[in-house]
């Protein structure tokens, strides 16, 4: 290789920027994904006898409906400021003044799962999380750390977020504008995509405004889409079968184009 040829930018790794996020998520959330998924999920998790994992937790926006449901959830997140958000959340009333057990939040992280081999009946990967593996390798370790803790037969849950791939390209664009915590909040975004490495980033500002002063809060978000062949191939390889695939959150079929891409996979 020539001395002058350049070589490519460093890939960002995908869990930056997730501590600086959380405390505009939810306030984003609300304006865009909603709580489409988690009816789908907690018809799920509520089959399972013994925990479910939840990867990526976050502020808990699933981890507390499924727990609530009387799932044995256990969430787990790289960021300590998604967690911080998640456990201050009040536990929720199960019956008359009885409150319900929460989730058990864990920091760690998702490539190298502290859990003990077998011991989970189920996992759930929802909303994109493991489009924040910017690696080949990092999804790897995931889905080997994801079959070595769950138990033979044991299922697999997969959500990703077929859009990110697709996003134009654009600059400083304003996204949304609201009121959060008594601020004027302000997302100005701009996305840029890397398509031979399927990486998409989102540069992210986000303008608090209160009596006259403002705030600028810097942070880039970096996600990698597979297609669905490929991640069936990347399941199977792992040790997992693939066992359906649903374009939405109602069960409806899957096809390229679908709004959601779910994928449910055993442990082999």
């Amino acid at each position: 290789m020539s001395s002058r040829t350049k070589k490519p930018p460093a890939v960002r790794e995908g869990w930056l920027g997730w501590d600086e996020y959380a405390p505009f998520y939810d306030w984003e959330n609300r304006r865009t994904f909603g709580r489409r998924d988690v009816a789908f999920w907690r018809r799920l998790a509520t089959t399972i006898r013994g925990p479910v994992l939840e990867l990526g937790c976050g502020t808990g926006r699933l981890s507390w409906p499924l727990a609530r449901a009387g799932v044995m959830l256990v969430g787990i997140d790289r960021s300590h400021s998604m967690l911080a958000r998640a456990r201050r959340l009040p536990r929720p009333r199960a019956s008359g003044k009885r409150r319900a057990d929460g989730p058990l939040l864990v920091r760690g992280d998702i490539r190298a799962l502290p859990f003990r081999r077998a011991s989970v009946g189920m996992i759930l990967a929802p909303y994109g999380v493991l489009q924040s593996l910017v690696r080949e390798r990092d999804l790897a370790r995931t889905l080997a750390a994801a079959r070595r803790v769950l138990v033979p037969g044991g299922l697999l849950g997969i959500d990703l977020v077929p859009d990110v791939p697709r996003w134009r390209e654009y600059r400083d664009r304003v996204q949304f504008s609201g009121r959060l915590r008594g601020r004027r909040v302000t997302l100005v975004e701009s996305v840029r995509q890397d398509r031979a490495r399927r990486l998409t980033t989102f540069e992210q500002r986000y303008m608090e405004r209160r009596r006259g002063r403002t705030a600028e809060h810097r942070f880039d978000l970096t996600f990698r889409t597979l297609s669905m062949g490929a991640m069936g191939a990347r399941l199977e390889r792992a040790g997992f079968r693939v066992e359906a695939r649903f374009g939405d959150y109602h069960g409806g079929e899957w096809s390229a184009g679908a709004d959601a891409w779910i994928v449910l996979a055993r442990r082999g």
